[in-house]
């Protein structure tokens, strides 16, 4: 009887040892990446400072570390001094951004102020050339172009309605007007401080300022083809004077009809 042949065995290492081996090797790799973790290379360390310096600019140039210390190499000892240095930072940028905000303002207000001289000196060429100049005063400030005129050649003493004599001065100002057909117009009207008679229709100077300064934009609107919506009217009683109510000559000028012509910077017209 022929005798039996074994088996050979397989050739390399077992299958459980290559397994261990890739085990160890992870472990290896492991073990390694903690312990270069942990470690904090000074040189290293110091290297990616001057990195920094160099690229982005967050330290001035020439300087090893933060504020007025020292590099550390164990650990950045120095990032104490980051929440400072932001923060400087942040209201240096701040300071740099009120003081660019109060430059464009300035600007703004100069640009306007000039559009408004600039009407104002038209205003007054249009006003001469009707033979208006001693009944109506003209002065402009960085909104406006205002119109002054009497109350006393406009309204009899406690009425609202415009004499026939005014309404050709009025006529004249709303031809004036005409050109600024893209400008918010305000008719203010104001009184002198004496109480208004209890005879009049008028409960009160702030009702009757208020009725005169409809009667003055009534004629424009009817006298031009200006838009209705841009043309304003107030009351303003004797809340702001502009010479002393004590004498004759101070209440004569208190008793006025504004006319305010607003300058493109102040019209905010939407299209």
């Amino acid at each position: 009887m022929a005798k039996k042949k074994e088996a050979e065995a397989p050739k390399g290492s077992p299958a459980w040892m290559a397994t261990f081996s890739d085990l160890m090797n992870l472990l290896l790799c492991f073990f390694v990446l903690l312990f270069s973790m942990s470690t904090v290379s000074e040189e290293k360390f110091e290297m990616v400072i001057a990195s920094l310096q160099s690229k982005i600019s967050i330290f001035s140039q020439g300087s090893s570390s933060i504020g007025e210390g020292s590099m550390v190499g164990g650990g950045i000892r120095q990032l104490e001094f980051l929440d400072n240095y932001y923060n400087d930072l942040a209201n240096s940028r701040n300071d740099e951004e009120t003081q660019e905000e109060g430059e464009l303002k300035e600007q703004y207000k100069e640009e306007a102020l000039g559009e408004s001289e600039e009407m104002a000196e038209d205003i007054q060429d249009a006003v001469d050339q009707m033979g208006l100049s001693n009944v109506v005063e003209i002065d402009f400030d960085e909104q406006y172009v205002m119109l002054n005129l009497s109350g006393a050649i406009l309204f009899e003493s406690g009425k609202a309605e415009i004499m026939p004599e005014a309404e050709l001065i009025l006529q004249k100002v709303a031809a004036v007007l005409k050109q600024y057909d893209k400008n918010i117009i305000e008719i203010e009207g104001h009184t002198d401080n004496v109480p208004i008679a209890s005879s009049s229709k008028y409960e009160s100077n702030d009702v009757l300022s208020m009725y005169r300064a409809l009667s003055v934009a009534d004629l424009i609107r009817k006298e031009t083809k200006l838009n209705p919506a841009y043309i304003k009217s107030s009351g303003r009683g004797d809340f702001v004077p502009i010479a002393d109510n004590s004498t004759p000559e101070g209440r004569a000028r208190n008793r006025r009809v504004v006319i305010k012509i607003y300058n493109s910077y102040s019209s905010n017209i939407e299209e």
